[in-house]
C-alpha cells in the first residue's frame, strides 16, 4: 500500500517534513514526533513503519494518556496470573504484539514516572520482565513515540526524564501545524470532501471561495483534524452544490489590514494578521453569547477545548461579556 497517499499537502515545510520521515524510515532507531494535537503524529509514525524493513510485521499503538496508571506497565510488558488483584490470568504485553514490528507511544509525555523508568531499561538493551515473572525477556520492536509541544515544560518540571527523553529522540521531529502550511487547507479540505463524499454516496461537492480564503487565514488551533471535522459536518447538513465552513459572523475585511506591514518579515505580518483576526473573532462570539464559552465555541463550529485555548491565548476574560 501506498502510505504516503495519507500525508496530503504540498507546503514547502510539510515537503520537507515528508523527505525527513522517508530517511528515518531506512533505519531502526528510535524516533520522537513532536507537534500540536491534530497535526498527524500517528499517520507519520506507521508511515516511517510502512515505509521501513518492519513493514510485514504488526505496528502497535497506544495512547499512553488514556490509560490509568496503574496498568501501563502491564499494558506494555505483560503480566503473569496473580502479579496484580485482577491479574487472573497470564496476559502478553504491547511489545510481545508488536514483536518484529514497531511499537508506537502517542502522547508518551503523559507518562508517570514508574513507567518511564521502566521503559528507559527496556531501550537500554531491549529487555524487560513482565509483572509478576521472573525472567527477563527480549524484545525485538522499533519504538516511535510522540509528543506535544509541553514535553520540554514537562522535562524542566522534573515530570518527565531527561535520559528517556534522550533516548526517544535519537531521531525528531517536529511536524508542522496547519497555521503554518501555506495552500494545505484547501488541499485538504478538497481531499476530505471527497472521501466523505465516497463514504456516504453523495455528490463531490465545492468548498466555496470564502470559506477558501478564510481556512488560509485561520489559525486552525485543532489542526488536520479540526478541518476534517468541519468538512465531515458540513458535507452532511449542507443540501447546496458548495459546502461553506466560515464562522456565522465571519466576514472578509474582518481580517484587512489598512496599515502597511511590508517592513517586517511575512510570517511575522501573517501572524500579526491572524492574531487581530483571532482576538477580534473570539471577542464579537463572547459578546453574542453573554460570555458562554460553550455556545460562543458551537457559534464557531469548534470544540470548546479548543476555543478556551484561543482565551487562554489572548488573555481574554468570558465573565466581562456576561
Amino acid at each position: 500500500m501506498d502510505i504516503l497517499q495519507d500525508l496530503i499537502g504540498q507546503s514547502a515545510v510539510f515537503i520537507d517534513t515528508i523527505d525527513l520521515t522517508k530517511k528515518f524510515a531506512k533505519c531502526d532507531a528510535c524516533v520522537l514526533l513532536q507537534g500540536e494535537t491534530g497535526t498527524g503524529k500517528e499517520l507519520f509514525a506507521r508511515a516511517i513503519h510502512y515505509l521501513g524493513a518492519r513493514r510485514a510485521y504488526p505496528f502497535v499503538a497506544v495512547n499512553c494518556g488514556a490509560l490509568p496508571e496503574t496498568l501501563i506497565e502491564s499494558e506494555l510488558f505483560g503480566n503473569e496470573k496473580g502479579a496484580f488483584t485482577d491479574a487472573h490470568e497470564s496476559r502478553r504485553g504491547l511489545i510481545k504484539e508488536a514483536e518484529g514490528g514497531t511499537l508506537f507511544l502517542d502522547e508518551v509525555d503523559s507518562m508517570p514516572m514508574r513507567a518511564q523508568i521502566s521503559l528507559l531499561r527496556f531501550l537500554q538493551d531491549q529487555t524487560y520482565r513482565p509483572l509478576g515473572g521472573r525472567r527477563e525477556v527480549k524484545g525485538d520492536v522499533r519504538v516511535i513515540a510522540a509528543a506535544s509541544n509541553r514535553m520540554s515544560q514537562r522535562i524542566e518540571e522534573e515530570d518527565f526524564r531527561l535520559d528517556l527523553a534522550f533516548r526517544l529522540g535519537v531521531l525528531e521531529v517536529r511536524l508542522p501545524p496547519l497555521r503554518e502550511r501555506p495552500g494545505d487547507p484547501e488541499l485538504l479540505a478538497e481531499h476530505f470532501i471527497g472521501k466523505y463524499a465516497e463514504r456516504y454516496h453523495t455528490e463531490i461537492k465545492q468548498l466555496d471561495c470564502q470559506s477558501i480564503d478564510w481556512a488560509n487565514c485561520y489559525d486552525w488551533p485543532g489542526n488536520v483534524r479540526e478541518l476534517e471535522n468541519l468538512i465531515h459536518r458540513n458535507l452532511l447538513l449542507t443540501e447546496d452544490h458548495c459546502i461553506s465552513i466560515t464562522p456565522p459572523d465571519y466576514q472578509p475585511d474582518m481580517i484587512s489590514q489598512p496599515r502597511d506591514l511590508s517592513s517586517i518579515q511575512y510570517s511575522d505580518a501573517r501572524s500579526k494578521v491572524l492574531n487581530d483576526f483571532e482576538k477580534q473573532y473570539v471577542i464579537s462570539a463572547l459578546t453574542k453569547t453573554h460570555g458562554n464559552v460553550t455556545h460562543a465555541a458551537s457559534l464557531a463550529h469548534m470544540e470548546r477545548r479548543a476555543f478556551g485555548k484561543l482565551l487562554k491565548k489572548h488573555n481574554i476574560d468570558r465573565n466581562q461579556f456576561k
